[in-house]
């Protein structure tokens, strides 16, 4: 629903701002006064193209904001959601700037879009009838939605879409295993060579770190027993080495602890120091005697961390810590894959198998929900044609076109027509304006006004359906009056009990039913003409409803008539 739309610098509309409600919202006014301009409006924040001549003459930018509360449209929740854009409250706000050079820009929920991305995201939440103008119903991609809509076929549709989505799985899981069996005998090869180029080097665990630590020391190995030998030497072999000092100044402070026993924890210190170099020297001795000088190991420690290394990076992608465990994750991945070859011939049978049964469902479904698509056909055109009857178009009769959608090479398909996630169908709404004349698109019927009221008749047979959006009707009152205008004035009131509607309007007959009546009038400030619209109370909506039946002369007959048909309408 349009709860808000503020417009600035667009036309002859300097600034306003309109609140919409629920219900039939009625605009009328002078031809000129700016009616359809609101429309224009309108239409650019669902994404309609923005051109330079729209801003008005020495403002730099034109601006529309519209505010839609979708709270009651899932799927246009969903489709903003899906686009990353939430929606507190179920509010959603669109902003359209147009430059007076043709720039545009577009801001949902403050996110900036292109026009091709809002026009999407907009898709649904308005329809649009007027002479130049038809949204939506005119586009027979959205046909066979309603017709489903009207058959309630939108469980057995969703039922369509889970097998379809179904087989789509199965077809590629069997294209996928032909495809490894087209190439099988050179993966095997390559699969083999790469669990062979593992095994042979059998990695183990810290292996990488542990080979490294081996190597520097093997490299190192003279300087490392010359350092070692020349430290225990220093400390316990040589002639007046560190632990023989120490021994001749332990017993000189031995004797003073006697004289004096506070020295004694200082003695005990230097024992213990003594003691601790002693066990260090020790092991200096057997690490120098354990260090191996040995060039061939070296070699071989050099050649395997090296082999480790091309392996890890060829496997793991990186030489560092865990690379061992990623290459056996690797290998055993190999190792399925080779195995899930090798019985390829056995898995491509299962999968065929998979597909023809999701086939076979898919096909079920989707030829069920054709026959019922086609009995539901008749009985739309049927209520349709009815309405338009109603509207002063007897002579006029709306068919719905349900056909086979067209194969195409690597799609799949039953019995030759393409199965797509809403079935094997398209549909299309034709009409004959006249009797006996060829029913054709609705997008290619030549009258604005006949069109208009084409709209109004389907629309009030599937008012019930779908979410509440908005339905706008610019001048569906072209060519028509007396009895019709009332009839048409009717169904917009009934449409209008399911939906939101906007209606611009010349006649008195429809514009009594509004919910809600805006009067829009043209003004002249200055040098500059400017539009305004006003929410009027009952007073002044006699006076317009008075003005739309006897023009600039009003008289207490027109005022009473005027009166009357009010009455009429609230009635």
């Amino acid at each position: 629903m349009l709860s808000v739309l503020r417009v600035r610098q667009l036309a002859i509309i300097d600034e306003l701002e309109v609140v919409f409600g629920p219900g039939l919202n009625v605009l009328t006014g002078e031809t000129g006064a700016g009616k359809s301009i609101l429309v224009d409006a309108l239409q650019l924040v669902l994404g309609g193209r923005g051109r330079p001549e729209m801003v008005r003459t020495g403002a730099p930018q034109a601006e529309v904001e519209a505010l839609f509360d979708v709270g009651d449209d899932p799927v246009a929740i969903e489709r903003l959601r899906g686009a990353g854009i939430e929606t507190e409250g179920g509010e959603l706000i669109v902003r359209r700037v147009v430059s007076a050079q043709g720039r545009t820009r577009a801001y949902v929920n403050g996110t900036m879009a292109t026009q091709a991305q809002l026009a999407e995201l907009a898709a649904g939440m308005a329809d649009i009838s007027s002479q130049h103008e038809h949204h939506t119903l005119v586009d027979p991609a959205t046909h066979l939605g309603y017709l489903d809509a009207f058959g309630r076929l939108e469980g057995l549709r969703g039922e369509v879409g889970e097998a379809y989505r179904a087989l789509e799985a199965a077809d590629r899981a069997l294209a996928e295993a032909q495809a490894r069996v087209k190439g099988r005998g050179e993966r095997e090869d390559v699969l083999r060579f790469q669990i062979k180029e593992i095994d042979d080097l059998s990695p183990r665990p810290g292996e990488l770190v542990a080979l490294a630590e081996e190597r520097e020391r093997l490299r190192y190995a003279e300087k490392l027993v010359t350092s070692a030998g020349a430290a225990e030497d220093a400390i316990y072999a040589r002639d007046g080495a560190i632990c023989e000092e120490l021994s001749s100044l332990a017993a000189r402070l031995s004797e003073a602890a006697d004289i004096d026993a506070r020295l004694a924890p200082m003695l005990a210190g230097i024992e213990a120091a003594r003691a601790q170099l002693e066990e260090a020297a020790r092991d200096l001795g057997q690490y120098a005697r354990d260090v191996t000088m040995d060039p061939e190991r070296l070699a071989e420690a050099d050649e395997r961390l090296h082999r480790l290394t091309r392996l890890a990076k060829k496997y793991a992608g990186n030489a560092g810590e865990g690379a061992e465990d990623a290459i056996l994750a690797h290998r055993d991945h190999l190792a399925t894959e080779l195995a899930e070859l090798d019985s390829a011939e056995e898995r491509i049978a299962e999968l065929e198998a998979a597909r023809a049964r999701a086939l076979a469902k898919a096909g079920d479904l989707a030829k069920a929900l054709s026959k019922k698509r086609h009995d539901a056909a008749s009985k739309l055109g049927g209520a349709i044609s009815s309405e338009l009857a109603s509207l002063g178009m007897g002579g006029a009769k709306v068919s719905i076109h349900v056909a086979r959608l067209d194969g195409g090479k690597g799609e799949l398909s039953i019995e030759g027509s393409r199965l797509s996630a809403g079935g094997i169908d398209r549909a299309e709404f034709l009409i004959s304006p006249n009797k006996g004349e060829e029913a054709r698109p609705l997008r290619k019927v030549a009258s604005g006004g006949e069109l208009s009221r084409a709209m109004l008749a389907i629309k009030r047979v599937l008012a019930g359906l779908g979410p509440a959006g908005l339905y706008v009707f610019d001048e569906v009152d072209t060519g028509v009056g007396g009895a019709v205008a009332e009839v048409i004035g009717r169904k917009l009131k009934e449409v209008a009990r399911h939906h939101q509607v906007l209606c611009v309007t010349h006649l008195a007959p429809i514009a009594v039913y509004a919910d809600r009546h805006f009067l829009v009038r043209k003004d002249v400030v200055g040098e500059r003409t400017r539009s305004a619209i006003l929410a009027m109370d009952e007073g002044e909506r006699l006076e317009e409803v008075a003005r739309m039946l006897g023009g600039l002369n009003i008289t207490k007959k027109t005022r009473d008539a005027a009166a009357e048909l009010l009455r009429g309408a609230r009635a």
